[in-house]
């Protein structure tokens, strides 16, 4: 089933917003009345709950752009006030009291808090005729549990407004069910009239793809990842006992499988009792799930030592795939917070939590958004001999927790074995690749050196998972350089590279390159050489449109408007950072001449 990209206008730079009677359908975009000047700073920085009421004012006051109407109720779930006092709102949507599934929406003002624009995701307007359904909750429960092969939780009514479609329909969770490696929870969407399964998703965001594990199994790869060199660790810096009593930050170390002898952040809970706790991040911890498929934190088992010692880099020691777990998730909130300024990844200054040893022969790695943790298997003991604790594999997924965060993208369309389809799910898997690379950079462990690759430490015949230099390298997932019509139904691994290679060109530039050790030669679809503007920038810029100008339907082209907003916000619509934007996305077949139109 492909999601309808209709469009009725584009601008070929996005220098100026569109307006009103130029919105695009289909498909998100930035609409505004008119062209915006750049904003004076503002006296006074507005108060959140006065942004969010100014916001929802005027989503309402302009509904003909925004799609809300009066039975319409927006929820505020990001509020961002940018430095020049310009404002941006994250609304979700209810309907007549009903969830709406694909009513997420960007209200943007300026500085002086006037309505400047809206990013929205499907553009239909949301009519519904009867919140009366016709099948009951208990149909809709076994329809869903047979569908998903699992136990179904208590239905939830909403409105499906996605696929251009507004349909009452039921939300049904389903556990335990038959089609995941592991974590089998699924979200089964049904229309309330006729029962028909409208969506039938994974609920957790895997490493590895079902079709790629079964590839991997068909050839018969049994990989070797590629551990660190870690040395016993090293006896703690005496500390004084603290005299006001426990718990209390204490620094210790820890001996891990990929990234050698590290030091950590743990929390002392008596003279000489230690939990893998990092006070000085949120609380973020690491819990051992002992070979159970659990469905909270709260139901691990901690982590705990009388020496502050962590691991001995074998699988001997419950304790070692913790320490690179541990190490994995603090690298990636560290980055960021020292980069973004992002507290969390959910923005809300809390802490994050893994459970480690999930599941009996789990050969992945998995962000729970239920759990709001990360999952880490053990293996499967024939593919993969060790669990995927690896950096980038952990900066990966929970960039996956800042996407679903932000924008939430969402794939068109899943399959019975849970393979995800369409650009904006390809865009999903891209931003986790880039980021995850971003916080190898942002790491700088020489036991990990930092590079464009993912997954170069899973032990691979081809040495690499993805890579974002020329992405159709990796023959595995049979990634692409570059966008084509095809892209709106292509599997999200593979189509991922459109927006991944576009972000290297942006950054490294077109042609030979070695950086860091590792030789690149990046391609470009019309042959145009590009110069990259440095990983700094770039990284910037496709942060700032994730947070701000995406939303859950986002495919490429609007990605491409969406960066060049975010490059004219920070650099100026005259900058060689925004003329880069759009030469690093023409050169992945990105345009706006060939922004799908109606039909598509």
């Amino acid at each position: 089933m492909r999601r309808p990209h209709i469009r009725s206008h584009r601008l070929a730079m996005a220098v100026a917003v569109t307006t009103a009677a130029t919105l695009t359908a289909g498909v998100a975009s930035v609409a505004s009345a008119a062209p915006a000047a750049p904003a004076a700073a503002p006296a006074a920085t507005p108060s959140a709950a006065k942004v969010v009421d100014t916001a929802r004012a005027a989503a309402l006051a302009h509904s003909s752009a925004t799609g809300v109407g009066k039975k319409d109720t927006l929820k505020a779930v990001d509020t961002m006030v940018d430095p020049d006092g310009r404002q941006h709102v994250r609304f979700v949507r209810t309907h007549r009291g009903l969830p709406v599934l694909g009513g997420d929406l960007v209200v943007h003002l300026t500085a002086d808090s006037a309505y400047e624009g809206v990013t929205r995701a499907y553009r239909h307007q949301v009519q519904l005729a009867s919140a009366d359904p016709k099948l009951s909750a208990g149909q809709a429960r076994s329809r869903a549990a047979a569908a998903a092969k699992g136990q179904a939780g208590e239905p939830e009514l909403v409105v499906d407004a996605r696929d251009d479609r507004t349909a009452l329909a039921y939300q049904v969770r389903v556990a335990d069910t038959r089609f995941d490696e592991a974590g089998g929870t699924r979200t089964v969407v049904l229309d309330a009239s006729s029962g028909k399964v409208l969506s039938n998703a994974p609920a957790n965001d895997s490493f590895l793809s079902p079709a790629l594990l079964d590839k991997l199994r068909k050839r018969g790869e049994h990989l070797n990842p590629v551990a660190g060199q870690a040395t016993p660790a090293a006896p703690v810096t005496a500390e004084a006992a603290p005299t006001a009593g426990f718990p209390t930050a204490a620094n210790g170390t820890g001996a891990s499988f990929f990234v050698g002898t590290v030091p950590l952040s743990t929390t002392r809970t008596g003279t000489k009792s230690f939990v893998l706790k990092d006070p000085t991040r949120g609380n973020t911890e690491t819990r051992d799930a002992g070979g159970k498929e659990l469905e909270k934190f709260s139901d691990g088992k901690a982590f705990t030592s009388a020496t502050n010692r962590w691991g001995n880099g074998t699988t001997r020691d419950r304790a070692t795939a913790a320490v690179d777990a541990q190490y994995g998730i603090t690298s990636t909130l560290d980055f960021y917070k020292k980069t973004f300024g992002r507290k969390g990844i959910k923005n809300d200054g809390r802490g994050a939590h893994a459970l480690v040893h999930f599941g009996k022969k789990v050969g992945n790695a998995f962000w729970s958004s239920e759990c709001g943790c990360m999952l880490y298997g053990d293996g499967d003991g024939e593919t993969f001999t060790k669990p995927l604790v690896v950096l980038d594999v952990t900066g990966h997924e929970l960039s996956h927790g800042v996407v679903d965060a932000t924008a939430n993208l969402q794939p068109t369309r899943v399959d019975a074995e849970g393979n995800q389809f369409g650009e904006p799910g390809s865009l999903n898997e891209s931003l986790a690749d880039i980021f995850g690379s971003a916080v190898e950079f942002s790491t700088n462990n020489p036991k990990n050196p930092p590079n464009y690759l993912m997954g170069e430490k899973l032990g691979l015949a081809q040495k690499f998972l993805r890579r974002l230099d020329k992405p159709s390298l990796d023959k595995l997932e049979g990634t692409v350089d570059y966008w084509s019509k095809e892209s709106f139904d292509t599997e999200v691994h593979a189509g991922s590279g459109v927006s991944s290679h576009a972000f290297y060109l942006l950054a490294e530039g077109s042609g030979k390159k070695t950086i860091g050790g590792v030789a690149y030669d990046s391609p470009t679809y019309d042959g145009s050489s590009v110069t990259g503007i440095g990983r700094k920038k770039a990284t910037a810029i496709f942060y700032r449109a994730l947070t701000r100008y995406m939303v859950s339907t986002t495919d490429f082209h609007d990605a491409r408007t969406a960066t060049l907003h975010a490059a004219k916000d920070l650099y100026g619509a005259g900058s060689t950072e925004y003329k880069t934007v759009n030469k690093a996305w023409a050169a992945v077949n990105v345009t706006a001449a060939n922004a799908p139109s109606a039909g598509h």
